[in-house]
């Protein structure tokens, strides 16, 4: 499916192990109809941050924050400065002119609207956004609980298991009730097929958490020994994402074993 007219995408250049090719920087609403909505501005890169106010039109109705973390965040204030705009966020430190993002809050660029909806998990202030375009397609910005290639973090102590398998049950709900056709992730490729995405997130965390039940039965006791047991046959230059992941896993087999 190709990019509408009201929706594009400016990439940050920040590729990593953890950010793959970069930071997705979402631009939401046709940005000759009225001033677009920008999503996850970035990294604190004078030249990324300029080129998302070119691509939309040299103005920002607002931008909007999917969670804390500095990959998506860290041109927050920036932006703001250079389109004169205000910006939302769960996390009240990165307001800027608003009130906070709270869930069902509702944005609209032009005849583009985005729904606000708590999905936490990856952290505690994960949101993601449901888009319905005038053309009458849905799609679902995710930011960080879901990516565009492989598996997500649950950050320590930030993040939750339990809340994070709730979230993907709720965006997995969403998905059907809303007829969505595409994840728009906050790193990787857009998915095509949000629905089989969602269900993998769900049974390769399941799969996860029984491989920690393991490894505690076989006598492992800290994260690093469940890493290194549960996770080697991933490259050790995500372990320490990896380690976190089992301290949350850890912390919710210890509060519904």
């Amino acid at each position: 499916m190709p990019d509408p007219w009201y929706l594009s995408r400016v990439l940050a250049p920040n590729p990593g192990p953890m950010t793959l090719e970069g930071t997705n920087t979402w631009i939401v609403g046709d940005p000759g109809e009225a001033p677009p909505i920008v999503v996850d501005p970035g990294p604190l890169h004078e030249g990324h941050l300029r080129a998302v106010l070119e691509a939309c039109g040299g103005r920002i109705g607002t931008i909007v924050l999917t969670h804390r973390h500095p990959d998506h965040s860290d041109g927050v204030a920036r932006l703001a400065e250079l389109a004169g705009c205000d910006a939302r966020a769960a996390d009240p430190r990165f307001q800027i002119g608003s009130r906070p993002l709270a869930d069902g809050d509702l944005l609209v660029a032009g005849g583009t609207a985005l729904t606000a909806v708590a999905t936490p998990g990856h952290t505690d202030d994960s949101y993601s956004l449901l888009l319905q375009g005038p053309d009458g397609v849905a799609r679902l910005l995710t930011g960080d609980m879901v990516l565009g290639r492989g598996t997500t973090v649950i950050t320590h102590p930030g993040g939750n298991l339990a809340c994070y398998l709730a979230s993907v049950e709720l965006m997995r709900r969403l998905v059907v009730d809303k007829d969505v056709t595409e994840i728009l992730p906050g790193h990787g490729p857009v998915v095509r097929r949000p629905a089989e995405l969602l269900d993998f997130y769900r049974r390769h965390r399941l799969e996860r958490l029984e491989q920690v039940r393991a490894a505690l039965a076989a006598g492992d006791r800290t994260a690093a020994e469940v890493v290194a047991r549960v996770y080697a046959d991933v490259d050790h230059s995500l372990w320490p994402a990896a380690e976190q992941s089992v301290m949350a896993q850890l912390k919710y087999l210890a509060e519904d074993p």
